[in-house]
């Protein structure tokens, strides 16, 4: 498997648009969430069960060249889908800008995770509220550090 294989576009219209249009114009294009100026990165993944590459426009949240991959689904009782790839194969390709690198994600814990959580609500403060709606913990993942 890998990044070549055939698409799955989300079925979720508005997720297809915006990986599509971001990707298609290198970054330049669709690159915030919907209308608040925040920015985002595409996140491609290999779904666990189908075997189709899957793009996700996520938040961006970065420092220091490592990128935090946040699973809230908006506060919803259950794991967005791509989290199980995740844990089935953690090597995913992030685009920030016209290029797209591959890098593998982690599972963050602890302290590390609680530094990186304050980082995720200072780039995109809903996850507080995210976090309050749900029993479950968000997990939040880390992206390896890039050469």
């Amino acid at each position: 498997m890998g990044f070549d294989g055939e698409y799955g576009p989300s079925t979720w219209e508005w997720v297809a648009d915006q990986a599509a249009a971001y990707e298609a114009s290198n970054g330049q294009q669709a690159n915030t969430l919907r209308d608040t100026g925040l920015p985002i990165i595409v996140m491609t993944t290999v779904g666990h069960k189908t075997g189709l590459v899957r793009k996700v426009p996520l938040m961006k949240v970065e420092h220091e060249g490592i990128y935090a991959i946040v699973a809230s689904k908006g506060g919803a009782v259950n794991h967005p889908g791509w989290y199980h790839n995740l844990l089935a194969d953690p090597t995913v390709l992030i685009q920030d800008g016209p290029e797209p690198f591959e890098t593998t994600v982690r599972l963050a814990t602890g302290g590390e995770r609680a530094e990186w959580w304050d980082r995720s609500v200072a780039a995109f403060s809903p996850y507080a509220e995210y976090q309050e709606k749900t029993d479950r913990e968000i997990p939040l993942f880390l992206t390896e550090t890039t050469a």
